[in-house]
């Protein structure tokens, strides 16, 4: 249960609500935001969460992640449930759009198939809810494509939609270049004989070719006239020479349509038992739109996923109001965040403290941010922190009295009192403000700790702010409830907006009083009247509070002076294990030294055996001499088994010596040279190697292949490798490359206008546009060029007769424009 009805305009989730709504890209997102309320389900909640922690893992750069169009398919897919109805052609590229965009989506969810069993693990858990929604996302690619060869991706239907409309299509085209053929020497005919202006251009009235004419010409032109100017100077005449070939293309005109409306019965009546899937698609790509929405919100204001419990807890680490943070934001601002602890032993906090300290803030941020995390929103505080479920959420702020109902400020208070004591139970969680305000102040604290019993007795969780002294008593001495305070800054008299729980707080009424500079005698009257047991309780309170502030600052730079110390052994611990391995490596290696040189002796002395033996020699010469050599072998054994030669101690001596004490912070490493020209860099998440081709302050233009972009110079790392060579290099294409290309061409505009350019200006931008034309597979497209000396028309046909990807070109439609534009078709 949520009391009042304008608890989210209270506790500021309205403004949370319309801006995920602003974050969404489709209505049908917006929908589910609206419909977007408070659960006690703790499976259900742990879903909500858990899918917008992963959605934001998604989005990241590792992640990737992108939405496409999200149509709303509702009013066509009913209106196309009759038989013989039918979609637009434009409606259904929102259904191929659609389609798209659940394809998308399900391919980039789907459990790769994967070589190794951990690799296939992996994938399965980076994005296991979300996974689990996508794998029931149906792209109907079989109708994906029947739609796709049928309407284009401008929302027309396709010449090769049927090859009755191909061949309509194609008759229209000879009509009309015949009609604009007989137009111009019509024209040229009456602007010789002085009945037209040279710069007449034809245009259509009602489907019809006519041409301008001046009053006093109109009886000497054959035709039939069809409108005039509002001037009444102009009329328009269809000349009589093209009136039959006008009437046969007005034919054809209406046999196009016809055969238009044909393909889309036909192609909704394949796509008619398939509406169920397209909109259960359009609804669960709403949901991913509005879990995309959340996951971008909670970028902006720091949410992060909070450990769960099923039953009641509260113990929260940095959490601010998201609201207030997003407007200090905006004013250049820090807002103070809120660390707040509740346990079952201390379930209500009563705050005290000064006006304007922060406590209506305090209370506020936590029903919002409950709110936010039962309406699987995450909240913005620190993913250490500890979050319970609660099955109600009441709240007592502000000035509820009435007219009509005939109450008062305090008859407010006292009815949401009566609702709360006849409602509160275990898992409710209150937050009253101003407790007890309202009324005389004597009757007031009494009613208020009263109250209070009562929805402790009931096991209720809550927040309460008060001035009042009798409720900090009764706090201090009564089990399940705890005093805080908002702490303020004596010395120069201003609120810190931090929350010290353990202790109550003061109003620092007569400090306030004298920062808004209130005559001194009227502050000294007014603490004589308050007595000195008051004025002292308060001070005490202040003492408690500056005591507790130092004690905090104590244990502070206690825990700082502890890091310090952990850090400085386990720099000594460091310094020590490199030691104990260099002192090993080194014996070792003057061990295999010695076995090295004991084996060459042993050679020489066999050789020398062999060669007193080939000389005959004395055999009992012979024996002492290997007597010898035995002994003398058995030395050098004793003394590498010890480890103490002379040699292993002059290694020895070349290994690292401890830091004296104080020193163990490590010399900085040297920084890393900046990039230069010339210089081969990877780019971050990527594997091709490019070259640097030149460096503009924190951006660096290179080439990866036959691809040259510009970056930013931070997500270059300087490789040792050099770049590939060959195909491999070039068609190499990223991801964001990929991207950029599909950008382009969703909007790549099939004309261009080069009127007004110089020759060898136009020349260069249609060699661009042609390009770009031939590479999306763009024909036909348009060149305005105007008519003007015809230079500039016969300079871009030349240029285009040189152009393999050119199969023709001609001049446009005499009502689209005639010579002035060349329609240009393309392979």
């Amino acid at each position: 249960m949520i009391y009042p009805d304008s608890f989210e305009h209270k506790t500021g989730f309205n403004a949370v609500r319309t801006r995920i709504s602003e974050l969404c890209t489709s209505s049908v997102g917006r929908n589910e935001v609206e419909d977007m309320a408070f659960m006690t389900d703790f499976t259900a909640i742990s879903r909500a969460l858990g899918s917008v922690d992963e959605m934001t893992r998604a989005i990241s750069p590792e992640g990737g992640f992108s939405l496409g169009a999200v149509p709303e398919l509702a009013a066509p897919m009913a209106r196309a449930r009759a038989e013989g109805a039918f979609l637009s052609a434009e409606e259904f590229l929102l259904v191929s759009r659609s389609l798209a965009t659940a394809a998308e989506v399900a391919r980039f969810f789907a459990v790769e198939s994967a070589t190794e069993e951990d690799e296939a693990a992996e994938s399965d858990a980076s994005y296991p809810l979300l996974r689990e929604q996508a794998s029931s996302l149906d792209p109907l690619p079989l109708l994906a494509r029947e739609i796709d060869r049928i309407v284009d991706q401008y929302g027309n239907v396709s010449d090769n939609a049927s090859p009755e409309l191909a061949r309509i299509r194609s008759e229209l085209s000879r009509i009309s270049g015949t009609a604009n053929a007989i137009l111009r020497r019509v024209m040229a005919r009456a602007v010789e004989e002085g009945l037209l202006e040279s710069d007449a251009a034809p245009s259509v009235r009602d489907g019809r070719l006519v041409i301008p004419v001046p009053p006093m010409n109109k009886r000497r032109i054959q035709g039939i006239v069809h409108d005039q100017s509002a001037s009444g100077k102009t009329y328009f005449i269809e000349p009589a020479e093209v009136v039959e070939v006008n009437n046969r293309q007005r034919q054809l005109q209406l046999e196009e349509q016809r055969e238009i409306a044909r393909i889309l019965i036909q192609l909704t009546a394949s796509l008619r038992p398939f509406m169920a899937e397209i909109l259960e698609n359009t609804r669960k790509l709403g949901w991913f739109d509005f879990v995309l929405a959340k996951a971008r919100y909670a970028g902006e204001t720091g949410g992060m996923m909070p450990r769960l419990s099923a039953g009641q807890e509260l113990e929260w680490y940095h959490a601010v109001h998201p609201v207030l943070l997003l407007s200090l934001r905006s004013k250049g601002k820090e807002v103070v965040p809120l660390d707040i602890r509740l346990t079952p032993a201390e379930r209500i906090l009563v705050i005290s403290g000064p006006n304007a300290g922060g406590k209506s803030v305090c209370l506020k941020t936590v029903g919002i941010i409950q709110y936010m995390t039962q309406a699987g929103v995450l909240p913005p505080l620190y993913e250490n922190s500890r979050m319970g479920i609660f099955d109600d959420i009441f709240i007592d702020i502000g000035d509820d009295q009435s007219i009509l109902d005939d109450l008062s400020t305090y008859s407010s208070h006292l009815r949401n009192m009566k609702l709360f004591l006849k409602n509160g139970r275990v898992g409710s969680l209150m937050l009253i403000d101003e407790f007890g305000a309202g009324t005389e102040p004597q009757i007031g604290g009494a009613m208020a700790q009263a109250i209070l019993g009562s929805l402790n007795r009931l096991g209720v969780w809550g927040v309460v702010t008060t001035h009042f002294q009798n409720l900090k008593l009764f706090a201090r001495d009564t089990e399940g409830l705890v005093n805080g305070s908002m702490l303020y800054d004596r010395q120069q008299l201003r609120p810190l907006f931090r929350l010290a729980i353990g202790s109550p707080g003061s109003s620092f009424a007569l400090e306030i009083a004298r920062t808004a500079g209130l005559p001194k005698e009227v502050i000294d009257n007014a603490r004589e009247i308050a007595g000195s047991d008051y004025v002292n309780l308060d001070k005490y309170l202040l003492d408690i509070a500056r005591d507790r502030r130092y004690w905090e600052n104590k244990r502070l730079d206690i825990k700082r002076k502890e890091k310090q110390l952990d850090q400085t052994l386990a720099h000594y611990e460091e310094d020590a294990e490199t030691l104990r391995a260099r002192r090993k490596e080194i014996i070792a290696e003057a061990r295999e030294e010695a076995r090295r040189i004991l084996d060459s002796s042993n050679a020489s002395v066999e050789r020398a055996i062999r060669e007193i033996r080939e000389a005959q020699a004395d055999k009992e010469r012979t024996r002492m001499a290997r007597e010898k050599l035995a002994q003398e072998k058995q030395e050098l054994t004793d003394r590498l088994s010890d480890g103490r030669d002379d040699s292993e101690n002059k290694l020895l001596k070349k290994a690292p010596r401890p830091k004296k004490a104080g020193s163990h912070a490590r010399e900085p490493r040297k920084a890393e040279e900046p990039l230069k020209p010339g210089d081969f860099v990877k780019l971050d998440g990527g594997g091709t190697v490019g070259t640097v081709i030149e460096i503009a302050g924190n951006n660096a233009v290179c080439s990866f292949g036959m691809l040259k972009t510009t970056v930013k110079v931070q997500r270059l790392s300087r490789t040792m490798g050099k770049p590939a060579s060959g195909a491999k290099s070039s068609s190499f294409l990223s991801r964001s490359t990929t991207d950029s290309l599909r950008e382009k061409q969703l909007s790549f505009r099939s004309e261009i206008d080069v009127m007004g350019m110089r020759a060898d200006e136009a020349l260069q931008a249609v060699t661009y546009f042609i390009d770009d034309a031939i590479q999306f597979q763009q024909s036909p497209v348009r060149i305005l060029h105007g008519t003007g000396t015809g230079a500039l028309r016969q300079a871009l046909r030349r240029y285009l007769d040189t152009v393999p990807g050119v199969v023709s070109y001609s001049d446009e439609d005499v009502r689209f424009g005639g010579a002035g534009i060349t329609v240009v078709n393309l392979r």
